[in-house]
């Protein structure tokens, strides 16, 4: 059987593939322009919270439109799958060119900072918090030139959807789940820049508890830099949010001043040259050379206006387009706050929400349109000018999935998980293709004894709120609002990803809607460093159950 593939598009060969899915390089047939297409994998696309996680991630890309982040031209779903196409980047990872040489030099870290910098900060004025900037998201071109590829799991200013990023770059708040904000991203640029710099990263751990305590007590190893830039490094790297620059467009600043004191007027044309000559002794690396990719983005959802044509930066055309990308990145789930001692005879107790989407329905956009952020969640509609949203009337915590057992980033994460777009736009390609779907403005709640079948379950956080007591939401769609039961058990383990020992469960019924989200207490008694939860419901869900685990502080700070 042949793949599906997205109408109007020509495919020259595969860039790469995962669980995820793949990404091909293609020709848009109408112009001839080279573009990437990312296809979501048949086991996500049949997920709803997975896609409607990718939505909303696309959408909060919507304000973006800079040279410095990726550009999305279109968003093509269908029965027979799911693809965006996108921003053809003729470059190579950061994170090939670290591997290869260990450091860039001074003027090359500069312009490489300078270039996240200012990518970050138009996320940081749309209010997107990056939380996950690393060298594998950056991409450096054969000019010098870089861009940002994975706004995975950005998030809202002020967010709380749960620990996430890459812990050698993860900012001290981000360990204890305090609210994300811009400059957490500060950390993990200069964390990149520190990389760049000495060719290693700024702190090291055997283990997460190692790794933890390394980023939230460590002193900032400045020393390992060139001493003219060891104040950016300090500023970059503080261990606290409100003593380092308040947003990227800050930082700016101090580093012009920086760099052009310490390497002359003309340290950026060095700086670039150097990366250009760096990213030269790696050509098969590059998409045009015929090699695999790597380093690009993964794979996103968006909602647009039909286009006719991809165009770099402003499609020629006159029709408004965007998408937002996203890379399938794992999760670090650790230790949230630590609060007031709980026993062993708390008993649980659980808050909920529900609400019915009463479904989506087709509605052209206005081209001319605009995009604007949803106001109930952390999320904008992905646009170059994109179609306007009509705000949804739910609101999604976070997904965080099982951490790999190295940390690291991997391609078979979760993303956050949103209801769906509340606004999309039909497209004239082919009559099974949608570009996008309006969910109604006025959904209802009605009970009802009916059958109901469970779409899917996602335990979308879970922290530590005293030395014995943690709490986790999840999160349940259903296609009817009939009765069903969740199931949550608990346990300990003294590794990460296993579920370990037992530690009690409990049983929740509803019934009324449509969608849930269920808060849930536990007083743990199993002395193990890792508390687990697992989800499931009856009647089944689809996508089976969620596994969650979180690190405990106890453990962290031993």
């Amino acid at each position: 059987m042949m793949a599906w593939t997205v109408p109007g598009y020509t495919e020259s060969r595969e860039l790469g593939a995962g669980a995820s899915g793949r990404v091909v390089l293609a020709r848009h047939d109408a112009t001839g322009m080279s573009v990437a297409v990312k296809y979501l994998s048949e086991q996500l696309r049949a997920d709803e919270v997975f896609v409607h996680g990718f939505r909303s991630e696309a959408r909060l890309l919507g304000a973006l439109n800079t040279p410095y982040v990726v550009e999305l031209y279109e968003y093509v779903e269908a029965p027979q799958g799911a693809a965006i196409v996108m921003e053809l980047v003729d470059g190579i990872a950061l994170r090939a060119l670290l591997a290869r040489e260990g450091s860039t030099g001074p003027e090359a870290a500069l312009v490489v900072l300078k270039g996240s910098l200012l990518g970050l900060a138009a996320a940081h004025r749309a209010g997107v918090v990056h939380r996950d900037y690393k060298p594998e998201n950056v991409l450096v071109a054969a000019d010098g030139s870089s861009k940002l590829v994975d706004f995975g799991i950005a998030t809202g200013h002020d967010s709380r959807p749960g620990v996430a990023g890459t812990p050698a770059y993860m900012a001290p708040e981000q360990w204890s789940g305090a609210p994300a904000t811009p400059a957490a991203d500060v950390y993990a640029a200069t964390a990149t820049f520190f990389e760049c710099l000495t060719g290693r990263k700024p702190f090291a751990g055997d283990n997460f508890a190692e790794l933890a305590l390394q980023h939230l007590k460590a002193p900032v190893p400045d020393e390992q830099a060139p001493e003219s830039l060891r104040p950016l490094i300090r500023r970059g790297l503080a261990k606290t949010p409100h003593a380092r620059p308040e947003n990227a467009a800050a930082f700016v600043s101090e580093l012009e001043s920086v760099a052009t004191a310490a390497y002359g007027s003309d340290w950026e044309e060095r700086g670039r040259g150097r990366l250009a000559a760096l990213a030269a002794l790696l050509p098969l690396l590059f998409p045009s050379s015929g090699g695999i990719a790597q380093g690009t983005t993964a794979f996103a959802t968006t909602a647009l206006v039909q286009p006719q044509a991809p165009r770099p930066r402003r499609l020629p055309f006159g029709v408004s387009a965007g998408a937002g990308a996203l890379v399938l990145a794992t999760l670090f789930a650790v230790a949230a706050q630590v609060g007031t001692e709980g026993t062993e005879g708390d008993r649980p107790t659980a808050r909920a929400s529900a609400v019915t989407n009463t479904g989506p329905s087709t509605t052209p956009s206005d081209p001319s349109t605009d995009p604007t952020p949803e106001p109930t969640t952390t999320t904008a509609s992905p646009s170059l000018s994109a179609s306007a949203e009509t705000p949804a009337t739910t609101k999604a915590p976070a997904t965080i999935p099982s951490v790999a057992p190295d940390g690291s980033a991997s391609d078979d994460a979760a993303t956050t998980p949103g209801t769906g777009p509340s606004a999309t736009s039909p497209t004239a390609t082919t009559p099974p293709a949608t570009r996008s779907t309006r969910a109604s403005p006025t959904p209802t709640t009605t009970l009802t004894t009916q059958p109901v079948s469970v779409r899917a379950v996602s335990v979308t956080s879970l922290r530590q709120t005293g030395s014995r007591t943690g709490e986790a939401t999840v999160r349940i769609t259903t296609d009817g609002t009939g009765p069903i039961t969740l199931l949550t058990s608990w346990s300990t383990s003294d590794q990460s990803g296993a579920p370990g020992a037992p530690d009690g469960s409990q049983t929740i019924r509803r019934q009324g809607a449509t969608e849930y989200t269920l808060t849930v207490t536990h007083a743990f008694r199993g002395g193990d460093c890792y508390w687990g939860v697992n989800a499931t419901t009856d009647p089944p869900a689809a996508s089976g159950g969620s596994f969650q685990q979180v690190f405990i502080r106890r453990c962290e700070i031993a």
